[in-house]
């Protein structure tokens, strides 16, 4: 190392790093509530045109995107005028991989305040939110419509990042037929069935959901081979498939409803089917892994949710009286989780 070398951040330095994190995130969701990337689509403006397009104080808003701009997020040239780079384009309304929804959803007041119940959680192993709030998320989401917009937003936005990756990575050609569990208005098997012309699928969920999913369907070109059928998982599936999948599902609830939902799975799959779940895996070890996070979030969002682990899953599949054959890596951060009868 020479004396012009950048020196390792001290230890205090990086413990203070991870305790003002926050200050990053709440930075990053007003600038995605501000919509400045989109601003920026054509091109480098001053802060001063910025500032009466976003209709903010010019000094703050400079002093905001200055910091941003120290992370990769937009970026200030020599002429004072500011333009985004690969990060602060994902921030852009108007891109079909946008995930301003996914930032607006973060910094909504119902997510800040349910993660302040954190060390409640942690000591009593309750859910956040329904300490906060009183009842489960979902059900607050269908007495809020406006929230739940958001947080619909979010979840597509999210979506869109996973579907392809997953029609990348496994083949399903070998199917003729699939049922996509709780798939909502449809997203990732719309892009499975755009990808396997001679793959048919049904789309289950609440009665409630996929009524608002034949429209999109339709868009999508592929109602023709898409049947839709409401019900609950809990109770019954449609019989007879192929294939039967379902992704960001099982990490939404405890391990005693999981295997009801595996057994529901079970009953439905003839003998030859296969079970397919998209999910984050925990890895092992003390390296850095966003499911390790997730985990902390499903902790406080849902009733006993939580990311897993491969021996987890494993076990949880056996119960449901499958088992796990392989997994298969996706260009995202999902896993597919391959499973058979056993």
């Amino acid at each position: 190392m020479t004396d012009t070398d950048p020196k390792p951040a001290s230890p205090n330095a990086r413990m203070r790093d991870l305790a003002t994190g926050y200050f990053v995130s709440r930075a990053l969701q007003v600038a995605a509530r501000l919509d400045i990337a989109t601003a920026l689509t054509h091109g480098p403006r001053t802060c001063s045109d910025l500032a009466q397009v976003t209709q903010t104080h010019e000094e703050t808003l400079y002093r905001l995107l200055r910091a941003l701009a120290s992370f990769d997020v937009f970026v200030e040239d020599g002429e004072g005028r500011f333009a985004n780079t690969d990060l602060s384009t994902l921030l852009r309304a108007d891109i079909p991989n946008s995930m301003r929804p996914m930032l607006m959803f973060l910094g909504e007041e119902t997510m800040l305040r349910t993660w302040e119940s954190l060390q409640h959680s942690v000591t009593t192993g309750e859910p956040g939110f329904e300490h906060v709030y009183g009842t489960h998320h979902f059900d607050y989401l269908s007495r809020h419509p406006d929230e739940a917009k958001v947080f619909d937003a979010a979840m597509v936005s999210y979506s869109a990042m996973v579907n392809s990756a997953i029609a990348k990575a496994y083949d399903f050609s070998a199917f003729g037929s699939i049922v996509d569990i709780a798939g909502g208005y449809g997203s990732t098997l719309c892009v499975i069935l755009k990808a396997y012309p001679v793959l048919r699928g049904t789309l289950f969920d609440m009665p409630h959901v996929v009524e608002g999913a034949r429209r999109y369907i339709a868009q999508q070109g592929v109602a023709d081979r898409c049947e839709i059928v409401a019900g609950d998982f809990f109770q019954s599936l449609p019989q007879g498939a192929d294939a039967y999948f379902m992704k960001h599902i099982i990490h939404d609830w405890d391990d005693e409803r999981c295997v009801k939902i595996l057994r529901s799975c079970h009953a439905a799959m003839p003998a030859h089917g296969k079970l397919l779940i998209s999910e984050r895996v925990v890895p092992p070890g003390n390296g850095m892994s966003y499911s390790k996070l997730a985990d902390l979030l499903m902790l406080l969002m849902t009733p006993g949710g939580k990311e897993r682990t491969e021996a987890q899953f494993r076990q949880l599949f056996e119960g449901g009286g499958f088992r796990l054959v392989r997994l298969v890596p996706t260009e995202s951060e999902h896993i597919l989780l391959e499973c058979v009868k056993n």
